[in-house]
Formats: structure tokens, sequence, C-alpha cells
């Protein structure tokens, strides 16, 4: 009898067992089941935008990275405004948010942040020259306006006790680039701002003036719900542990806001004036010759070059818009150097022969700014760099990596080990990342009109022979 009851509850047991339901897949296995990863993020030149119809942005770069990591696609989930932002992640809409969220105590409650994959500092900002300069929130003198459901608007309110009169509020209807518009256009005294955005923000707008930082050394991170299981999370911590290791994470960040961390006030506002008051004389003649090139670049190339002067030289004999030495005229068929349409002409050509000998195996955007430094330097001496980059153990393909050992061509313990001897190459350094800036920043005008064609300002060519040579 006992044997039998043994065997009932043991049958019983199976039973029960093979009724119960399986386990519910954990959020990895949902993500690999459902082929597509959902990634929740903001508008913003900092974290994801589109160039040319195509996506682009850090967070975008970074996120794609990670989908093809788990071995599936990327859909990108925009939206404007944080609150909804958190929504979708509350309600399993997106599987994470990537967006420079920066974690807080609030936050930190309510979800899970990976380890930080940045550090920036939050600015009170105001319009240089519209009032005297507050050094602290005690000596703001109009209302300070910050994005609903921000960092800055938790910070605000932890403030409120110790600075009872403080005139602030936060507004759902702005994101952070808007209210930094709005300072610029008076509309509001002052915002606060992430340093990421403000330093992208002052290629446009270089009245935009720092009061003083509120927070510093701020950790930034993706952003994860605590309700669900922490599958996800792993992978997480693993991706961007190997970014690091392989150094692709700082090539990422370099391609994205390498250029910007260095903002000159003079040099800025003289280039925006310049866009308004010259370019638009030879904007059609950049469009025309561009070829293969973004018009845009050719346009930068030769700001940076003559300050889009026809007639500019220098003491070293090189002339005209595209600054060409007179055997690279003669190469490329202009007869007058002064000449700004043969001279845009002459330069697009010979920057495109450039571009062609850089090995096809650098990838895109390194493989332009190893032509731009080419361009200043020559293709010798850029040579000379990578193979000392490669000598010193980086990557002779990363431009991040060569402009570093650029420099060292001026040193003789470095530049008698090289084929083409001593160069300054501390100056195709500064040369590409001015050119980046004025590049982003005529893509950024460019895209909202703010570059007018007027055709019937165009120089008329001057001279036609060797007299200009």
């Amino acid at each position: 009898m006992l044997r039998w009851r043994v065997g009932l509850l043991v049958v019983l047991s199976l039973s029960l067992l093979s009724c119960a339901p399986a386990p519910a897949p954990s959020q990895l296995e949902q993500i690999r089941e459902r082929g597509v990863l959902r990634v929740g993020t903001t508008i913003s030149p900092t974290t994801y935008y589109l160039y040319q119809e195509q996506p682009a942005g850090l967070e975008y770069a970074l996120a794609q990275r990670f989908a093809d990591q788990l071995g599936v696609s990327l859909q990108m989930v925009p939206r404007y405004n944080l609150k909804h932002l958190f929504s979708l992640l509350d309600h399993g809409e997106v599987d994470f948010i990537a967006a420079g969220i920066d974690r807080t105590e609030q936050r930190n409650e309510r979800y899970r942040f990976t380890p930080p994959y940045q550090e920036i500092a939050q600015h009170v900002v105001y319009r240089q020259g519209s009032r005297p300069r507050p050094r602290a929130l005690v000596e703001l003198d109009a209302e300070l306006v910050v994005m609903a459901d921000s960092s800055h608007a938790e910070w605000l309110q932890l403030q409120q006790k110790d600075y009872p009169d403080l005139a602030w509020r936060s507004s759902d209807e702005h994101d952070a680039i808007e209210l930094l518009r709005m300072v610029m256009q008076g509309d509001i005294a002052y915002t606060i701002v992430d340093s990421n955005t403000l330093a992208v923000q002052r290629r446009f707008y270089p009245d935009l003036s720092v009061a003083f930082t509120v927070r510093d050394r701020i950790d930034v991170g993706w952003v994860l719900t605590q309700q669900i299981d922490a599958s996800l999370y792993a992978p997480m911590i693993e991706f961007f542990g190997q970014l690091r290791d392989s150094g692709e994470f700082d090539q990422i960040v370099d391609q994205h806001f390498g250029h910007v961390n260095q903002f000159n006030y003079v040099d800025t506002t003289l280039f925006i004036q310049a866009v308004e008051q010259i370019l638009p004389r030879y904007r059609t003649l950049f469009q025309t010759h561009a070829g293969s090139l973004d018009w845009r670049l050719l346009a930068a190339i030769s700001y940076q070059e003559s300050l889009w002067n026809p007639r500019a030289v220098s003491p070293t004999g090189v002339r005209g818009m595209m600054m060409l030495t007179l055997p690279t005229a003669q190469q490329m068929g202009v007869p007058s150097r002064l000449n700004p349409e043969q001279s845009i002409r002459g330069g697009a050509r010979y920057f495109e022969q450039i571009l062609q000998r850089i090995p096809a195996r650098i990838g895109e955007p390194d493989r332009i700014w190893f032509a731009l430094a080419a361009y200043n330097i020559g293709l010798g001496h850029l040579e000379d760099a990578r193979v000392l980059t490669q000598q010193q153990g980086a990557d002779p393909d990363r431009w991040i990596d060569v402009r570093k050992r650029l420099p060292l061509l001026r040193q003789k313990k470095f530049y008698r080990q090289t084929k083409y001897g001593f160069a300054r190459g501390d100056e195709p350094v500064r040369y590409v990342g001015n050119i980046r800036r004025y590049y982003d920043t005529l893509i950024w005008l460019d895209n909202r009109g703010h570059i007018p064609a007027d055709p019937l300002t165009i120089e008329l060519p001057t001279g036609s022979g060797d007299e200009e040579q």
C-alpha cells in the first residue's frame, strides 16, 4: 500500500510539473526573439539626429554597435520630452534609454544605470553682454528656466530650501537647445545646460556664456528599468569594457566631440560673420566645383586657408582662396591662383586626389581627417606620423592616435627616424580641428537656410596668367 501511495505521489508530481507554465523569457531572450533592440533617446546633436537622412549622433553610434553585438537590428525611438521618454521605459515600449542621462538620487531609486561612459558638468548660462555676469544662485537677477523632468529641475528643487527667493521654473514645452536659443533671443535670462550640449551650441551661438558651474564631474550612463530582470545589464557591462579596452570608445567620442572641446569666442564670431557677409558671394562656386566632396567641407577648407579672401598670400608663396602652391596650381591646371573660381576648382581636385591616396581600409570620417592633414602638411609627413604611431603600439589608421604623434615630428629624436624629417606637426592637428568646427557649423546653418546664395555678387575672375603666379 505504501509503495502504491508513493508511486501515486510521483505520478501526480510529474503531472503537476508537466502542467506548470514555462518560465517567462528574460528581457535579453525577448529582444533576441523579437530581433529588434528598441532604444529610447532624445533628438539632439549630442545624442541622436538625422544627417543627410541617415541616423547619426553619439548615442546612435554606441547603440548600433551594441545591437550588432547582440545580433539584432536597432530601432531608435526618439522623444523631445524627458517625461515621455521615461514613460516609454516604464511601460516596456523601449528596452533602455540612451540619451546622456545622468544619475540622480530620485532616478537611482527607480531605475538601473550602467557604469558611466561619460562625465559632464552643468552650467548656468546667459547671453554675454546682456547683463552683469552672476557667479552664484543668489546673484541671479531674473528668472531661470530649465527643462521639466530634467536633473537640472531636480537639483533646483533641492536648492529651494536654501534659496527660497530663487525665481525659477521648469518647462515641458522646450528642450535644452530651444532654451539656449531663447537665451540668445532674450526671451529668457538664464538656463542650465550640460557641458557637452553647450560645447556644440557655442559654435552657432558664440555669445552663450557660462555664468557659473552648479554641478561638476557628473556620471552619464544608459538607463534600464528595475522592474525587469538584469539579463540585459551584463552584456552592457561587457560591451562598454570591450569598447574601452580596444580604444574604439575614445575614437567614437572623438568623432563626435573631439573638435568642440576648445572654444574660441573671437574665431567663432568672426566665422559666423564671414558666413553671413562673404560666403554668399562664393557659395555657388563651391557647389559647382565640389565634385565628389560636400561643398560645405570645401568651403570650410577654404576659410581655414584664406578666410575666403581670393587675394590671400602667405609668406611661403601660397596664394588664393585655397592657398595653392605654384607647382600644385600648375598640376591642377590653374593659370591664376588669385582667380576665385580657378582656385576653388583646383583646390577641390587636389583634395580629391589626396583623398584617393589615403589607404582604402581607413573608414570615414577618419579618412577625411587624414586627407585634411595631408593637404596641410603633405602626404609624406603624414605617413611618417602614421609609422611613428604604429611603432608606439597605437593604431595608424585612427586619427585620434595619429594626431597625438604628429607633434613629435618637431622633435629631433623622432624626426631623425623618419623618411621626410622635420615638420611642424602640431599645425595639422589645429588645422583639422578648425575645419571640423567650421564644417559642422556650416552644416547646421545650411540645414536651417541661413546661408543664402547670391550669385549676383560673385567676384569676376581677375588676371589671366603668370603675372599673378
